[in-house]
């Protein structure tokens, strides 16, 4: 296994409220990915560590059969100062699963979340799941995204 230990960090971003129910978790994460490159929320939010863009998906109601919660954000030093319409987030330590997604975005990341979906031996920790879009994100037919899954241990 590609299991890791993951230390705490805060995100903040904008968030939606969706499951995966009749494909209207597709529709509402490609609706707030617009919103985060239409309005630049990359540059409204202080505190940045880096320019890696993080897709967070957190407060499960179960498991990814049910709702949950995806915040699109960056790293931060800290959560003061969340610009209105924002929220923020800690990560708490955790062990994850890591995963890589390579190839044409954003249907590379879609694929691999369908393999983490089918994946029965993944023991899934449902605290936060995250992909990592750094700069190998913007390589066209070449793009890499780093996921990674929360396990339990």
């Amino acid at each position: 296994m590609n299991n890791q230990i993951i230390k705490t960090f805060n995100v903040i971003g904008i968030s939606t409220r969706t499951t995966n129910d009749n494909g209207k978790s597709a529709k509402d994460i490609e609706a707030l990915w617009s919103k985060f490159w239409s309005e630049e929320i990359q540059k409204q939010i202080p505190n940045a560590i880096s320019e890696e863009i993080y897709a967070v998906y957190t407060d499960y109601e179960t498991d990814f059969t049910g709702p949950y919660t995806t915040i699109i954000g960056l790293p931060v030093h800290t959560l003061e100062n969340i610009p209105d319409g924002m929220i923020g987030l800690t990560i708490e330590t955790a062990t994850y699963q890591k995963f890589v997604s390579k190839g044409k975005m954003p249907e590379a990341v879609f694929n691999t979340w369908l393999e983490i979906w089918q994946n029965t031996n993944l023991n899934r920790a449902y605290k936060a799941d995250f992909t990592v879009h750094g700069k190998k994100y913007y390589d066209g037919d070449q793009a890499e995204v780093e996921t990674f899954i929360s396990v339990k241990e």
